[in-house]
């Protein structure tokens, strides 16, 4: 025979279900208490404690990793400024010593163009005296060309040479 939840009185009928039969009433009650009040001991002494326990434990552990995390922030700004500081101390350095060498470049180049001017200006006059010296030989060779040339032109027109002082002072009073 199937047993199943609910009882069977005699007639036939079924027996209604046990939490709701009047004369279990009592003890249930009475166990329900002496059950909850085990139960609140259980869980206010032994448990509770140790969830508290945990809970002021995480509590501790997350203070003093914000704390960490503070101090961490404290010192990443910091080091943020140092950098900052020391990039710009680096940019300034580096502007003054590309001034520097800017500055160094032009006294360098200024010297070497003024080297190379009084270099152009000694060849310059040398070429001058040069040319001076040329110029002074070339003329007193076109007095002499200059006399001869004259001296034949006129005996070609005249068939006759004239005198060499004649001819001499024409060209010396045409020269000058």
């Amino acid at each position: 025979m199937a047993t199943n939840a609910h009882t069977e009185v005699p007639g036939g009928k079924k027996a209604p279900f046990p939490p709701f039969q009047g004369e279990t009433v009592a003890s249930q009650l009475f166990w329900l208490a002496i059950c909850f009040a085990a139960l609140y001991v259980l869980l206010s002494r032994i448990l509770l404690p140790r969830i508290g326990g945990a809970i002021a434990e995480r509590n501790t552990i997350i203070e003093s990793d914000l704390a960490a995390a503070n101090r961490l922030k404290n010192e990443s700004e910091a080091a943020q400024v140092a950098y900052e500081k020391n990039l710009a101390e680096a940019r300034a350095k580096a502007q003054a010593l590309a001034s520097e060498s800017q500055a160094k470049a032009a006294a360098e180049a200024e010297a070497q163009r003024k080297q190379l001017e009084n270099g152009l200006k000694t060849k310059l006059e040398a070429a001058e005296k040069q040319i001076a010296s040329t110029k002074t030989a070339a003329m007193s060779n076109v007095r002499g060309i200059a006399i001869d040339t004259t001296g034949l032109i006129v005996e070609r027109l005249t068939g006759k040479a004239p005198a060499q002082q004649s001819v001499e002072r024409a060209v010396d009073a045409a020269l000058h």
